[in-house]
Protein backbone atom coordinates (compact mmCIF):
# COMPACT_ATOMS: atom_id res chain seq x y z
CA UNK A 1 0.00 0.00 0.00
CA UNK A 2 1.24 3.63 -0.88
CA UNK A 3 1.89 5.48 2.22
CA UNK A 4 2.90 8.74 0.75
CA UNK A 5 5.46 10.52 -1.75
CA UNK A 6 9.07 9.38 -0.46
CA UNK A 7 11.18 12.00 -3.15
CA UNK A 8 11.47 13.88 -5.67
CA UNK A 9 14.36 13.07 -7.83
CA UNK A 10 16.56 16.09 -10.04
CA UNK A 11 19.44 16.14 -12.29
CA UNK A 12 21.03 19.32 -11.95
CA UNK A 13 23.88 21.17 -13.71
CA UNK A 14 25.84 21.89 -10.70
CA UNK A 15 25.60 19.70 -7.49
CA UNK A 16 27.30 22.39 -4.95
CA UNK A 17 25.54 25.13 -6.36
CA UNK A 18 21.76 23.02 -5.56
CA UNK A 19 23.21 22.07 -2.61
CA UNK A 20 23.57 25.92 -1.86
CA UNK A 21 19.87 26.11 -2.68
CA UNK A 22 18.12 23.54 -1.57
CA UNK A 23 19.91 23.89 1.72
CA UNK A 24 21.71 27.27 2.02
CA UNK A 25 18.65 29.35 0.89
CA UNK A 26 15.55 26.94 1.60
CA UNK A 27 16.36 26.13 4.90
CA UNK A 28 16.21 22.16 4.43
CA UNK A 29 18.83 19.44 5.53
CA UNK A 30 21.50 17.53 3.89
CA UNK A 31 20.56 13.68 4.75
CA UNK A 32 23.38 11.82 2.60
CA UNK A 33 25.27 11.61 -0.04
CA UNK A 34 25.78 9.33 -2.86
CA UNK A 35 29.67 8.53 -3.24
CA UNK A 36 31.33 6.63 -6.23
CA UNK A 37 34.08 4.16 -5.61
CA UNK A 38 36.55 6.58 -6.73
CA UNK A 39 35.48 8.83 -3.47
CA UNK A 40 33.67 11.39 -5.43
CA UNK A 41 30.50 12.83 -4.36
CA UNK A 42 27.80 12.26 -7.27
CA UNK A 43 24.32 12.93 -5.23
CA UNK A 44 22.58 13.96 -2.00
CA UNK A 45 19.49 13.23 -0.72
CA UNK A 46 17.95 16.40 0.96
CA UNK A 47 15.75 15.76 3.87
CA UNK A 48 12.23 18.29 3.50
CA UNK A 49 10.26 16.92 6.35
CA UNK A 50 8.70 13.98 8.24
CA UNK A 51 9.74 11.06 5.56
CA UNK A 52 10.01 13.22 2.40
CA UNK A 53 13.13 14.14 0.58
CA UNK A 54 14.74 15.70 -2.32
CA UNK A 55 17.40 13.53 -4.30
CA UNK A 56 20.03 15.35 -6.53
CA UNK A 57 22.10 13.79 -9.07
CA UNK A 58 25.17 15.45 -11.12
CA UNK A 59 23.64 15.19 -14.63
CA UNK A 60 27.24 14.11 -16.02
CA UNK A 61 26.74 11.00 -13.87
CA UNK A 62 23.39 10.16 -13.92
CA UNK A 63 21.14 11.21 -17.05
CA UNK A 64 17.08 11.47 -17.00
CA UNK A 65 14.74 9.14 -19.03
CA UNK A 66 14.04 11.45 -22.59
CA UNK A 67 10.52 12.62 -22.89
CA UNK A 68 9.84 12.65 -19.17
CA UNK A 69 6.97 15.52 -18.40
CA UNK A 70 8.20 16.18 -15.00
CA UNK A 71 6.44 20.09 -13.97
CA UNK A 72 7.32 20.90 -10.89
CA UNK A 73 7.38 20.20 -7.14
CA UNK A 74 5.50 21.64 -4.41
CA UNK A 75 6.78 22.22 -0.85
CA UNK A 76 4.44 22.97 1.86
CA UNK A 77 5.01 26.32 3.85
CA UNK A 78 3.24 27.02 7.28
CA UNK A 79 3.54 31.28 6.79
CA UNK A 80 3.51 32.10 3.08
CA UNK A 81 4.05 35.49 3.76
CA UNK A 82 6.74 34.93 6.20
CA UNK A 83 8.25 32.66 4.02
CA UNK A 84 8.60 34.29 0.76
CA UNK A 85 9.87 37.38 2.57
CA UNK A 86 12.59 35.39 4.30
CA UNK A 87 13.57 33.95 0.70
CA UNK A 88 13.55 37.27 -1.37
CA UNK A 89 15.67 39.09 1.63
CA UNK A 90 17.79 35.65 1.04
CA UNK A 91 18.45 36.88 -3.19
CA UNK A 92 15.91 34.42 -4.27
CA UNK A 93 13.19 35.70 -6.66
CA UNK A 94 9.98 34.56 -5.98
CA UNK A 95 6.64 35.17 -7.57
CA UNK A 96 3.61 37.34 -6.52
CA UNK A 97 1.63 35.09 -3.54
CA UNK A 98 -1.83 34.44 -5.16
CA UNK A 99 -4.97 31.71 -4.45
CA UNK A 100 -5.22 28.86 -6.42
CA UNK A 101 -8.15 27.16 -7.65
CA UNK A 102 -7.65 24.76 -4.94
CA UNK A 103 -8.03 27.71 -2.25
CA UNK A 104 -4.72 27.73 -1.14
CA UNK A 105 -1.70 30.26 -1.11
CA UNK A 106 1.22 29.83 -3.26
CA UNK A 107 4.40 31.59 -4.74
CA UNK A 108 6.82 30.42 -7.75
CA UNK A 109 10.21 29.90 -7.82
CA UNK A 110 12.90 28.15 -9.70
CA UNK A 111 15.74 26.18 -8.72
CA UNK A 112 19.54 27.10 -10.27
CA UNK A 113 18.43 24.37 -13.08
CA UNK A 114 15.50 25.94 -13.63
CA UNK A 115 12.72 23.70 -12.21
CA UNK A 116 9.89 25.31 -11.09
CA UNK A 117 8.81 25.08 -6.84
CA UNK A 118 5.60 26.24 -5.69
CA UNK A 119 5.18 27.24 -2.49
CA UNK A 120 2.11 25.42 -1.15
CA UNK A 121 -0.20 27.18 2.20
CA UNK A 122 -3.45 25.46 3.20
CA UNK A 123 -6.14 27.42 4.51
CA UNK A 124 -9.04 26.18 6.49
CA UNK A 125 -11.03 26.53 3.19
CA UNK A 126 -8.29 24.32 1.21
CA UNK A 127 -10.11 21.26 -1.04
CA UNK A 128 -7.14 19.52 0.48
CA UNK A 129 -8.41 20.11 3.95
CA UNK A 130 -10.23 16.48 4.12
CA UNK A 131 -7.22 14.54 3.54
CA UNK A 132 -4.73 16.54 5.81
CA UNK A 133 -4.17 14.19 8.94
Amino acid sequence: MIKGLAHVCYTVSDLEASIRFYCGKLGLKPAFDFINDAGERYGVYIHVSGRTFIELFQAAKIEPAAGQSFLHICLEVDDIQATVAQLRESGIEVGDITFGGDNAWQAWLKDPDGNNIELHCYTPESKQTPWLA
